[in-house]
């Protein structure tokens, strides 16, 4: 989980660097304000008009975020962002910069109407939850029926042949209950999705999470990049063309506000929701996308978004409500812009409509008779020949209290779990191996044929996530990463060369040279793909780069050696390899790569010391990898425990135990790993920190990172979810509406009442370059907005009421003013007057 900043500092305020710095006067009014003000930022008497701010005056961008934040509280001075600091960074620079822009700046002086949260009452939030949660356990007491009914028919088969046969018959059943079961909710809760806007927490939220919570949970969602689930799409709704492609896991909600034309390719890690949470209401707006459209991956489209036919959205971009791509056109950026780019960069491929169906029908056929029947055959199978389980299926079953009981927990739980972690690594490091012999480097494939299907299964594999989890952040990850395909050339070990979330297409075709620091969040674009082609190609990272979080990096990648790639950045395809810089931004610029200040730790990177202090993270890791492991089995032998005490009482209490099982599996998560966190922490909140990455306090702030959460995402849009990052340490206000925000430092964040935290979004509190780690507190005020996918970075403060748009990246340090509206990458003061969504514009139009 280890960030990425852009820290720029070269020498500290006070340092004589900067009393050299300090000399001649301001030739303009703005360049004496603008002086006066870094002055009195940086602690020094004066300052010089041509002196750089960090090779000169040593700043950093913490202060020179500071310096921006009191610029923008002065009325007779324009504002300025850190982008503008990194273009300009000099006082005469950013002056005359700053006076070009003088006339436009005073036309928009006024900042457009602040959008006040309306909160509503607390029987009506109260209200909501318990009918969501009645939703659930409804929910789940009908599955747990159909289940006990469906393995008491298998039970009655004669024989292997007639299991199979009953297995395969009822599985193929049950999923297409599952698939039809949120169509049919769909049509009958909300009919046609339209354009409209209503208050989270209301009855009409209600009906709209239960469709999102039912399209989200439905095993469709397994078929993304198949032509079955643009099919399915179709069937909820959206208009979809012919030879689509989608490859991004994140499905839209609202579908017939989706329309596709023919042609089109949507790659990975995208969002195209068709709604959005916005000053505590849900908005929904149309996504129009013609014909052989191009969608990069890690991108955004927002609500009331259009492309032409054959137009291109690069990697890590977004389209902003109401941007409109003309036909033809390339662009990138967030928020979007013109560009030349070409994003496309393989041929087409022969691949028709009896293709893609041939593909989809033996996709069905090896569900219906090979994967279901020996999922749920097998599954019987253990229920019957396992001892400790057959023994409770008959009318002789132990009681709850039996010792039995917990030793058949104990060691059943044990083989299961200990043997996935031997299995699973013998596989990884096996099978796909056998499978990349099948696919040639830079060739083109036609898609949805046996190679097409062979990447895909690879990746799936070699993407498992808990060897990842469990080995990142330590020196450890390089080996797996090496068993798994990597090419890490000669490994200049730091023990923490990978943190424990990346992605790529194949492992076999990545290299990343020595000295080479990845941080969290990096998808490794191994893969070009049309709409009916594919290709994979190497991706190789240079030497002694920093790679931040939440990066997408492609195959043509124009980086080299020394390069610092800040928090999603975009990564550029085009121009000349950029060396020995920092890159910021999407569209990225270039910064300083040095931070000085990170340099206090150099001695202990180096020589007897580093060794010592390599050895003793070797040693700290390893206990924290015996420990997780620990924590993850007994979870799992408590889990046993639960249900094999559910198959105990199921003859008493029948149907109702599956139920009643499942709802304390979860309940049972929820308290168990948060206590499992707050005991690491001592039941203390985190204190801001600023270390070397060999510093004991680091390694035990990583061990908080290592505690599972992907619990939480059930909870995304739920008053529970508000609960559980109470009892997780964070000061939660009331009434918070979280569509799926993650925060990595829970004690370290502040969250106001009434806010509203979109989809993907994230409050990271701390960052970790080049060996030194940074942590700082985050405060977002009461009835902010936080965008979809928006990254929130460390020593932050939104005031009341600030909205920060879709995927920004507001910078460490920054401050925005109450009601203020930020938005880009890096994010920035947005004072033109919001697009109204049609939505919005709709209910005005009723109310007049």
């Amino acid at each position: 989980m280890v960030e990425k900043s852009v820290e720029v500092l070269t020498s500290e305020p006070g340092d004589p660097g900067i009393s050299q710095s300090l000399s001649s006067d301001a030739a303009t009014d703005t360049e004496t304000v603008l002086a006066e003000v870094l002055a009195h930022v940086v602690g020094v008497e004066q300052v010089s008009v041509d002196s750089h701010f960090f090779d000169d005056l040593g700043a950093n961008s913490l202060v020179m975020a500071q310096f921006c934040a009191r610029v923008r509280k002065r009325a007779d001075l324009p504002s300025v962002s850190m982008k503008d600091i990194y273009r300009h960074p000099t006082i005469r620079d950013l002056a005359t910069a700053l006076s070009n822009v003088a006339s436009s700046a005073v036309e928009s002086s006024a900042p457009p109407p602040a959008e006040v949260v309306k909160p509503v009452s607390t029987p009506q939030y109260l209200l909501c939850g318990t009918l969501q949660l009645l939703f659930f356990l409804g929910y789940t007491f009908l599955t747990g029926l159909v289940t006990a009914r469906g393995f008491e028919w298998i039970s009655d088969g004669s024989g292997p042949i007639g299991i199979y046969l009953r297995s395969a018959l009822f599985g193929s059943a049950a999923f297409f209950g599952l698939c039809i079961f949120p169509i049919a909710a769909k049509w009958i809760l909300i009919g046609r999705w339209k354009p409209v806007e209503f208050p989270v927490w209301s009855l009409a939220y209600l009906r709209f999470w239960i469709v999102r919570v039912l399209v989200h949970a439905n095993p469709m969602i397994f078929f993304v990049g198949n032509p079955l689930y643009v099919l399915y799409l179709r069937a909820l709704g959206a208009r979809i063309g012919k030879n689509v492609t989608i490859l991004s896991r994140t499905l839209p909600v609202c579908t017939d506000l989706f329309t596709v034309g023919a042609g089109t390719v949507i790659r990975k890690d995208s969002f195209f929701l068709c709604y959005r949470a916005h000053a505590g209401r849900i908005q929904t707006g149309r996504v129009t996308l013609g014909r052989d459209v191009f969608i990069g991956e890690k991108t955004v489209l927002d609500i009331d978004t259009s492309m032409g036919d054959g137009a291109q959205l690069g990697h890590t971009s977004a389209l902003y409500s109401g941007q409109a791509v003309p036909d033809g056109q390339r662009w990138h950026g967030s928020p979007a812009q013109r560009t030349e780019v070409d994003y496309v960069r393989i041929p087409p491929a022969e691949c028709g409509t009896l293709r893609r169906a041939g593909f989809g029908l033996a996709t069905l056929l090896q569900l219906f008779f090979l994967y279901i029947p020996l999922a749920l055959g097998g599954l019987y199978m253990l229920l019957t020949l396992v001892p400790a389980l057959s023994s409770r299926l008959g009318p002789g079953s132990a009681e709850i209290t039996s010792p039995a009981l917990y030793i058949d927990a104990l060691v059943l739980s044990f083989v299961l779990f200990f043997g996935f972690l031997v299995v699973g690594l013998a596989l990884l490091f096996t099978v796909p191996r056998l499978m990349n012999l099948m696919i040639k480097p830079d060739t083109v494939y036609p898609l949805y044929g046996f190679h097409y299907a062979t990447q895909r299964a690879l990746a799936r594999m070699t993407n498992l996530k808990f060897f990842k989890w469990l080995l990142g952040d330590s020196s450890f990850i390089v080996h797996y990463l090496r068993g798994l395909g990597y090419d890490l050339s000669k490994v200049e070990q730091t023990g923490s060369n990978f943190g424990t979330e990346l992605a790529h297409e194949t492992p076999f075709l990545t290299s990343v040279g020595s000295g080479t620091m990845i941080a969290d969040g990096i998808s490794i674009m191994n893969a070009d793909f049309t709409s009916t082609s594919f290709r994979v190609s190497r991706v190789s990272i240079g030497q002694r780069n920093f790679i931040g979080n939440n990066i997408a990096y492609p195959t043509e990648a124009r980086t080299g050696e020394n390069c610092l790639l800040a928090t999603k950045v975009m990564v550029p395809i085009d121009g000349e390899v950029r060396k020995g810089v920092g890159l910021l931004g999407s569209p990225c610029f270039e910064i300083p790569r040095s931070v000085e200040r990170d340099g206090r730790f150099d001695h202990l990177r180096t020589g007897e010391a580093f060794r010592r202090s390599l050895a003793a993270k070797n040693r700290y890791n390893m206990r924290s990898i015996v420990f997780f492991l620990f924590v993850r089995w007994l979870h799992v032998c408590m889990l046993t425990l639960l249900g094999l005490a559910a198959v105990d009482l199921y003859g008493v209490f029948g149907n109702v135990m599956i139920a009643t099982y499942t709802a304390l599996s979860l309940g049972f998560t929820v308290v168990y790993l948060v206590l499992v966190e707050r005991g690491i922490a001592a039941f203390r909140a985190l204190q801001p920190r600023l270390c070397s990455i060999y510093d004991p306090y680091f390694w035990w702030h990583e061990r908080l990172w290592k505690v599972p959460d992907e619990y939480l995402e059930i909870f995304n849009g739920t008053p529970f979810k508000n609960l559980i990052w109470r009892m997780l340490g964070v000061r939660i206000g009331s009434k918070v509406f979280d569509d799926g925000c993650y925060l990595t430092e829970r004690t370290l964040t502040r969250i106001g009442d009434n806010c509203t935290l979109n989809a993907g979004s994230k409050i990271q509190c701390h960052s970790q370059e080049d060996g030194t780690f940074k942590s700082d507190r985050s405060t977002i005020g009461d009835g902010c907005t936080i965008g979809i996918g928006a990254h929130v970075h460390y020593g932050v403060t939104m005031g009341d009421g600030a909205v920060l748009d879709a995927d920004s990246f507001l910078m460490k340090g920054e401050e925005i003013p109450q009601h203020a509206r930020w938005g880009g990458n890096p994010a920035t003061e947005m004072r033109d007057a919001p697009y109204q969504p049609a939505a919005v514009s709709a209910v005005a139009k009723q109310r007049s």
